[in-house]
């Protein structure tokens, strides 16, 4: 199976508030082919620091057992427990014989470290559909990625792409609890 590209979005909530607003623009946004969320947690961790999980997902049910729970995975949760555990092993096991090079722990991002106590976490894992034909043009041209990253928008004012008031205001909502308040 062909995949695009994968990101893992990882959005926190002090105080979580859901509308159905955010499965909703993801189900428009599967519905233009524009992404396929492959996974989704929500994850909540006491002020103890005690993590519980979630399976979301807007993915039918045969996609969803196709797919099994990547995210935990990913980032190590053992959602499926001692043998989700063992199958995540022996995967990274054959990819490395297969030689495929796999991140050392010092370049592992701890996922869970990053998400305070008393809060909460939607972890969303997406296939950038959007992004397939210019991934494949790109590759054809013999090009790779080097590095990606989303952009600040208090860094869009020194280029011109933002005022510095739309961008104060686009930073806010990005990194606070009380932006949408």
């Amino acid at each position: 199976m062909a995949i695009g590209p994968v990101q893992l979005i990882v959005l926190g909530f002090n105080h979580p508030n859901f509308h159905g607003e955010i499965i909703e623009e993801l189900e428009r946004l599967r519905e233009s082919d524009t992404v396929r969320v492959i996974d989704a947690l929500a994850v909540h961790k006491d002020a103890e620091g005690e993590v519980e999980v979630a399976h979301l997902s807007n993915l039918t049910k045969d996609e969803a057992v196709e797919l099994g729970s990547k995210v935990g995975a990913l980032i190590g949760l053992g959602i499926e427990g001692e043998e989700g555990l063992e199958a995540g092993a022996v995967a990274g096991a054959e990819a490395t014989a297969d030689g495929v090079e796999i991140f050392t722990d010092e370049e592992a991002w701890d996922v869970l470290a990053d998400i305070p106590n008393d809060s909460a976490a939607a972890l969303v894992l997406i296939e950038h559909h959007w992004a397939v034909p210019l991934r494949d043009a790109i590759a054809r041209a013999g090009g790779f990625r080097l590095s990606d990253g989303f952009i600040s928008p208090l860094d869009l004012v020194e280029i011109g792409l933002l005022s510095a008031e739309e961008a104060k205001d686009l930073h806010a909502m990005e990194t606070t609890a009380t932006a949408g308040t």
